[in-house]
């Protein structure tokens, strides 16, 4: 069974985001925080369509 590639394109744009968000909190940068808060929300919302298409596709 292999996944849409929304979903580990999304997977990995939310790690992403996490690292960033939690860099920018490290280093007191409010800008590279909310980059990466907005990451994280564009991944998940990635994920979502992947995961919509898979079940249309019956997987």
């Amino acid at each position: 069974m292999s996944l849409d590639k929304d979903r580990v394109k999304g997977s990995a744009k939310t790690v992403a985001g996490k690292i960033k968000e939690a860099f920018g909190k490290a280093t007191g940068d409010k800008k590279t925080q909310a980059e990466g808060k907005a990451d994280q929300a564009e991944g998940k919302a990635q994920n979502a369509l992947g995961s919509a298409k898979d079940k249309a596709k019956g997987k």
